[in-house]
């Protein structure tokens, strides 16, 4: 844990960090943090490192620039024991939780805080870095007007992800600033590497706000859980437990993320080029004529929409 030249009157935001053999980029990632505009001078940032075993270089670059990092007791499997260590640890005013290879645009922070005082959950959009398919897009909401942002209302941001809508608020982890009020919500320890229940939880009730930019860069490749066949099960599983808290008082938002949760499963199949599987779970996903044109192209024409159109962004 590192506070950063902590300064009075000013507030404090809280960088949750989880690492687990990050060797490879957690140089690109900690520069990202270190060099927010505005650090010291119009905010101060306490950094909560939290390593999960990592058997690489990962610890001693921790310490070659000093930051004192706090471990779990042996590998958990996954970022969410380390995301639980860091917000039980948290003292900031408010909080980011930051992926090892995430990387922050150097206004990340000091946009993000102009927002606060309109809602509790801040969020923006990015920029995804591809490298398994060698692509750049950037996902970022239109303004509707002169301001450079959307406010959601109360529960809005909620169904939708419920529901994964398409046109959802941005709400990856690497994109969120949030109260320290909403701290007290934690990551399943099951897998140990979901969040769709966390996100669902932290909007519930609450109304939010997305920047109308991209503040961060998300990086993809073979080896991120996006692409990891045995987080998507976990996932897929344990989204389709999570959505039955919410089916007494949201019936019809959950039996249309019932079939969304199967549409995220075949895509993922789909884009893996594993066709049969992707055939078996369009079948139970919404009735759509996206989803039609999938199913159909899943015997020929996969490979000029994977190359054409945002396939892994509707995950």
């Amino acid at each position: 844990m590192k506070d950063l030249k902590p300064v009075n009157n000013i507030k404090k935001v809280s960088v949750i960090l989880t690492t687990y053999n990050s060797a490879k980029f957690l140089q690109r990632t900690l520069i990202s943090i270190f060099n927010q505009e505005g650090l010291n001078k119009d905010f101060t940032l306490e950094l909560i490192v939290v390593d999960d075993g990592s058997t690489d270089e990962t610890k001693e670059i921790l310490s070659s620039n000093n930051i004192d990092f706090l471990t779990t007791d042996k590998n958990s499997g996954g970022p969410n024991k380390g995301r639980n260590i860091g917000l039980k640890t948290a003292t900031g005013d408010y909080i980011c939780i930051m992926d090892h290879d995430d990387e922050w645009k150097s206004h990340k922070i000091i946009t993000q805080l102009k927002y606060v005082d309109k809602a509790p959950i801040i969020t923006a959009g990015y920029t995804l870095i591809n490298n398994y398919t060698n692509s750049r897009t950037e996902y970022v909401r239109n303004s509707p007007g002169s301001e450079k942002y959307v406010m959601f209302g109360k529960d809005e941001t909620f169904k939708k992800k419920l529901m994964k809508s398409s046109d959802r608020q941005n709400a990856y982890l690497g994109g969120i600033l949030f109260s320290s009020e909403l701290k007290n919500n934690y990551f399943e320890e099951v897998f140990g590497m979901v969040d769709y229940d966390w996100v669902l939880r932290l909007f519930n009730k609450n109304h939010s706000l997305e920047i109308c930019e991209s503040l961060y860069y998300k990086y993809i490749d073979d080896i991120n859980l996006s692409y990891n066949e045995s987080y998507r099960i976990k996932d897929f599983y344990y989204s389709l437990m999570s959505i039955e808290v919410y089916a007494d008082e949201y019936p019809k938002e959950v039996r249309r993320a019932y079939k969304k949760i199967h549409g995220t499963r075949a895509r993922y199949y789909y884009i893996k080029g594993e066709m049969k599987k992707a055939r078996f779970y369009f079948l139970k996903a919404e009735f759509h004529w996206k989803t039609i044109l999938y199913y159909l192209t899943t015997f020929i024409g996969s490979k000029y929409v994977i190359r054409k159109f945002k396939v892994s962004g509707s995950w």
